[in-house]
């Protein structure tokens, strides 16, 4: 395990910065995740109460689906860009992991 914790002169970055970033990144997906969640949850709730109100009519059955499908749209903003900053965060452990092993098979 010591080998892991020496600083090797070749590499240009910090390990235990990137390993931050990463967890940073990760938390912040969920965050974002969460924001993403309540504002499709406030969404729905608005269409449905001004649906029950009576505070909107609209003629046809395409003009809910259009009403609904503005609402879905946003939701699905957030599950990209959750899902790239989980990809990013990933991707950078899986840097980290290459370049260890690619340490480790030099030493060898």
């Amino acid at each position: 395990m010591t080998e892991d914790k020496e600083k090797f002169l070749g590499t240009y970055f910090d390990h235990d910065a990137v390993i931050r970033m990463a967890r940073v990144i990760e938390i912040l997906s969920w965050i974002v995740a969460a924001i993403y969640v309540l504002d499709f949850v406030t969404g729905m709730g608005t269409f449905v109460l001004q649906i029950l109100r009576g505070l909107m009519y609209m003629p046809g059955f395409t003009d809910y689906l259009q009403s609904v499908l503005y609402i879905l749209e946003r939701p699905l903003h957030g599950a990209l860009y959750f899902a790239a900053m989980q990809a990013v965060s990933k991707g950078l452990l899986i840097f980290l992991d290459v370049e260890d092993n690619t340490r480790r098979a030099a030493r060898k």
